[in-house]
């Protein structure tokens, strides 16, 4: 009998493998992007300054990315089932000490918990999916994930907007922390173990991988599009469009849950269909590379629009940059086609440290530049958010261009 044989009808492999993994991957986007909609409540209750929050609020990245390398390994050797259960123990303990907290010190700790907690759920459950599934459900097994994930952005925007009408964020966190023990549990009891080849690479192997990866032209003619751009992305989608609508454009919380909604709503819209639509161009001959460069083009007018002040259409403007973000991750494909077979699940993972370093580094760096101008009647500065979002524009166009003019050079004759 071949391992085919053996795996269980498709639709209990759903119900026992695919909707765990999933659950724990709607849980770490909900986490990644909560702090937007509870950040005034935040800044009023600790008196935090941009600076503390955009800290605060970034911790999540920097643990998230730290924990990337020794992750690879540790799936490996472990497996997914095991890996996955234990560190969403982390991600519930850091979000009950986050909704008990009564510092800011308390909170980052929690922070930073809970995105060591969360770091593994999208490797894990790839990681999981290729073990259950065949090959050739794998990219919409991949889909329905990242769909997931986009829901988890939309219950952290209307949703936790209504449900803060009739509690405070304090409770909202021990909730997610019981829904995050329950999501390990669920995880570590309800999937089936499966026997995996253990790879006998060490963090030193690893390690030792990364100088002919990072000394590649193309991996940083292709990645840095992806590490300014998604760290641009998660920087304003986690934390700072809230803000920004409240201060500069004037909404309440419940427009502000609206406009959050159809951010989440534009990243699952576009996860779904950018794949296709580049597939789709590609077997009638335009380069993906072109398809990324027209998204992140439309990106860039839209973050010089929010710079400039804009006041109107920006749910319109919201969710059209989410969507035509969305091109960005296009880039992981295309890199490893670069790349030796062998070499491209480190690539994949090097790209991912970057990527999360990056939006700890942007997120943070937003706050400092926005902390540069004094806080009047309970409002951050609008200059501060308009140097703020031209630096974004400048640190997504600077690779932008350098792309663009290697792609020409390119197609130019000798």
């Amino acid at each position: 009998m071949t391992d085919e044989d053996d795996v269980s009808p498709p639709i209990e492999l759903l119900l026992k493998v695919f909707l765990p993994f999933a659950g724990g991957y709607f849980l770490s986007y909900l986490y990644r992007t909560i702090n937007a909609i509870i950040s005034p409540d935040l800044v009023r209750e600790f008196g935090l300054g941009p600076g503390d929050l955009g800290l605060l609020t970034s911790t999540y990245f920097l643990t998230f990315a730290l924990f990337q390398l020794p992750l690879g390994i540790l799936l490996d050797r472990y497996g997914p089932r095991r890996v996955n259960a234990s560190l969403l123990m982390f991600a519930g303990t850091g979000a009950a000490l986050f909704g008990l907290s009564q510092s800011l010190s308390g909170l980052i700790v929690a922070r930073a918990l809970i995105g060591l907690g969360v770091s593994g759920c999208l490797m894990s459950s790839m990681k999981v999916f290729t073990l259950w599934f065949p090959l050739n459900r794998l990219a919409t097994l991949n889909g329905w994930l990242l769909s997931c994930g986009g829901l988890g952005a939309l219950s952290a925007s209307k949703p936790a907007e209504e449900l803060l009408r009739i509690t405070d964020w304090h409770s909202v966190f021990l909730l997610l922390a019981a829904l995050t023990f329950a999501a390990a549990g669920t995880i570590f009891l309800i999937v089936p173990e499966r026997a995996a080849p253990r790879a006998p690479q060490t963090l030193i192997d690893a390690l030792r991988s990364l100088p002919p990866i990072l000394r590649n032209a193309n991996f940083w003619k292709l990645g840095l599009l992806v590490i300014a751009g998604q760290g641009v992305f998660m920087s304003l989608q986690g934390l700072w469009i809230a803000p920004w609508l409240k201060d500069v454009v004037g909404l309440a919380r419940a427009d502000i849950g609206s406009h959050l909604l159809a951010v989440a709503l534009g990243m699952i819209v576009g996860a779904a269909l950018w794949g296709g639509v580049a597939d789709w161009l590609s077997r009638r001959g335009v380069d993906t590379v072109h398809v990324v460069l027209g998204g992140v083009g439309v990106s860039l007018l839209i973050l010089a629009l929010l710079a400039l002040g804009v006041k109107s259409g920006t749910l319109a403007l919201l969710f059209s940059l989410t969507f035509f973000s969305q091109v960005q991750p296009l880039v992981y494909a295309m890199l490893s086609k670069e790349f030796p077979l062998e070499l491209s699940g480190r690539v994949i993972s090097t790209l991912n440290f970057l990527v999360f370093l990056s939006a700890f580094a942007v997120q943070w760096g937003t706050g400092l530049i926005i902390n540069l101008w004094p806080v009047e009647a309970g409002r951050y500065a609008a200059v501060g958010y308009a140097t703020a979002f031209g630096t974004c524009f400048v640190l997504l166009f600077v690779p932008f261009v350098l792309l663009l003019l290697s792609r020409r050079t390119r197609a130019s004759p000798e």
